[in-house]
């Protein structure tokens, strides 16, 4: 392929990535979902192709689309099995971030949400909320009509709006002071101040380490908290299983605080938090390696501040 069709393709890859992991919440599919696009486009008779960002946008958004309906994703999410893929902020993949509405799409607490909406309802309010796209633009992508995608994203931002734990955006380093409370009392063992910290509709979710069968989840403030000290709680079996004495660090994931556990340089696990009004309302902890690998190459290629923790 002559090398402006490929300087053309890579000039907007990074946006096509963001878009796609908004769509699917998983690094790695969105990776192929934007190679199978430029396999696409390689084929394609580019001279027919009036707009080429207009025609790569279709392209990747119906292509996840598919992933998104397949039966293998459909039995693996219903089944509860399903968390997004954490991402260091600063990774392009996170893409625009600067309105609140573009930076809450790619929050875990939304990208859960968004789970629950109709793989058509998902794609028209990406679209519209992280991209600005008019709505007669999203009803030729997704093949609908104009009134059609108003209405799937009004459904939408109303279903995200209900279940949404938190506001308008926190200062980020009001929300990191919080989370450095909380896991001061984690790891000291204060359930009862850890109770005071968390919102009376708080939730909290956890894969498990990927040991657990289904996601492990906590909806009340006590549960949450000995779940949480539980979980802060070292022993000689959980350094064993990470495979050393991890350091606790305080890093933004997707957005939001989050305590990133790191045995040398590997990230074994990570706890987001989400935060309104000075409390916690919503956790989310991930400590399956399989989806870690990107947080993990991100982490090796910066100096991380030091740990609040050092030796866990």
């Amino acid at each position: 392929m002559e090398s402006t069709a490929v300087d053309r393709f890579e000039a907007g890859r990074g946006r096509l990535a963001s878009l796609a992991y908004r769509l699917l919440g998983s690094a790695a599919d969105a990776e192929d979902a934007v190679q199978d696009a430029y396999l696409r486009w390689q084929a394609a008779d580019r001279g027919r192709i009036e707009v080429p960002e207009a025609w790569l946008t279709k392209v990747v958004t119906n292509l996840c689309l598919d992933r998104l309906r397949s039966a293998h994703a459909r039995h693996e999410r219903a089944a509860g099995d399903w968390l997004p893929e954490p991402l260091l902020d600063g990774d392009p993949m996170l893409g625009p971030a600067e309105t609140f509405e573009q930076r809450e799409s790619v929050s875990l607490a939304v990208l859960m949400v968004m789970e629950r909406l109709s793989p058509v309802e998902r794609a028209a309010y990406v679209l519209r909320e992280a991209f600005a796209y008019p709505h007669a633009e999203i009803a030729e992508i997704l093949g609908i009509t104009e009134s059609a995608s108003q209405q799937h994203v009004h459904r939408a931002r109303r279903r995200v709006a209900a279940e949404r734990r938190g506001g308008e955006s926190v200062d980020a380093a009001a929300a990191r002071r919080i989370v450095e409370e909380f896991l001061a009392a984690a790891v000291s063992g204060r359930t009862e101040r850890l109770v005071a910290m968390l919102t009376a509709d708080a939730t909290a979710v956890s894969d498990g380490a990927g040991l657990a069968r289904r996601l492990l989840r906590y909806s009340t403030r006590e549960r949450i908290a000995v779940f949480v000290r539980a979980g802060f709680k070292p022993t000689e079996a959980k350094r064993r299983f990470a495979g050393g004495t991890p350091a606790l660090h305080i890093a933004q994931v997707n957005g939001g605080p989050a305590v990133v556990a790191v045995v040398g340089d590997r990230v074994v696990g990570t706890v987001a938090f989400t935060v309104a009004e000075g409390k916690v309302t919503a956790l989310h902890g991930i400590a399956s390696a399989a989806r870690l690998g990107r947080l993990n190459a991100a982490w090796r290629r910066r100096e991380p501040e030091a740990p609040v923790v050092a030796a866990w």
